[in-house]
């Protein structure tokens, strides 16, 4: 199947496996059943999605495949940890590139979403001396290089407590490196950034898009280190579409009016502690959040 958007802004709204609390993070929290969370987003009308943390999907790549067109759904591509800033990282780094785009290729994907963490292990940020950054700019071109090789196309994501966190380390990129992003409106929104500016100024480095909506009085409880991210996420920080104060339908519309043809992500954080109750729990969220896009689209 194809990973292709659709024309249709409304069919191209997809899901992201952290809507159900799926994620890459260290001790996170709970993990789904992956069948249960692919019926609920089918149930959404949701044709595509990302692959989530690993154990989530199958390893094989034909597998991931085979349980997604079971079901009436393709692959877009999946989020990837890479330390991109450490010289003394560059060869291992740009290996583990190479094995997850031909991973998420052969799964049928073709967006290679990057993470630029500071350490696997999701060490605390700290803001990178000018060295460590043009060091992390030249490697997303490498990275760059080695998704083309494999039919895909990289984007950036910027996200808490990574080395592209900040507005300033946003800034950062845009001028050191022509890497394409991932528009993630509640990383950005966090880190001081604004979603609306970044979609004007920035469309024609816009490749993927994650709407988010945040609480803005527990982003700044975060930001002045209240809360660890997950405890921040158990705390709200993240709303359904529209709940929030992100402008998110400024930043549709005009990414639309720019002609952007690529997938909404639904990408609503969760962190849970115990399986929710069939009919409940992040499927009844994600049911707002579609209905707001859709709002909007329409």
């Amino acid at each position: 199947m194809t990973t292709s958007p659709p024309v249709s802004a409304i069919e191209r709204i997809a899901g992201a496996p952290i809507t159900w609390g799926i994620c890459e993070v260290p001790g996170w929290g709970l993990m789904m059943d992956v069948h249960r969370v692919l019926a609920e987003m089918r149930e959404l009308g949701i044709s595509a999605t990302e692959l989530g943390s690993p154990g989530f999907l199958p390893d094989d790549p034909g597998e991931v495949r085979d349980l997604l067109e079971s079901v009436g759904m393709s692959l877009i591509g999946g989020f990837v940890p890479l330390v991109l800033q450490e010289a003394s990282e560059r060869e291992s780094a740009l290996a583990e590139a190479r094995r997850w785009a031909k991973l998420l290729a052969a799964a049928g994907g073709d967006k290679f979403i990057t993470a630029p963490v500071m350490s696997m292990d999701w060490a605390p940020r700290w803001r990178l001396s000018d060295t460590e950054m043009r060091h992390m700019c030249e490697m997303f071109n490498r990275v760059d290089e080695i998704c083309a090789e494999h039919g895909m196309t990289q984007v950036l994501h910027p996200h808490a407590n990574t080395a592209v966190e900040q507005l300033d380390d946003v800034r950062r990129v845009l001028d050191g490196s022509t890497v394409s992003w991932c528009l993630d409106t509640g990383h950005l929104a966090i880190g001081g950034a604004d979603p609306v500016d970044f979609a004007r100024e920035y469309a024609d480095r816009v490749g993927h898009v994650h709407l988010k909506d945040v609480d803005q009085a527990v982003a700044e409880r975060y930001n002045a280190g209240e809360f660890p991210l997950m405890g921040a996420v158990q705390n709200g920080l993240f709303r359904p579409l529209g709940q929030g104060d992100v402008a998110l339908d400024q930043v549709i519309r005009l990414l639309e009016a720019q002609n952007y043809q690529g997938w909404y992500v639904l990408e609503q954080d969760q962190a849970l502690s115990e399986v929710p109750e069939l009919g409940s729990g992040p499927v009844r969220d994600a049911q707002v959040s579609i209905a707001y896009i859709r709002s909007v689209v329409e």
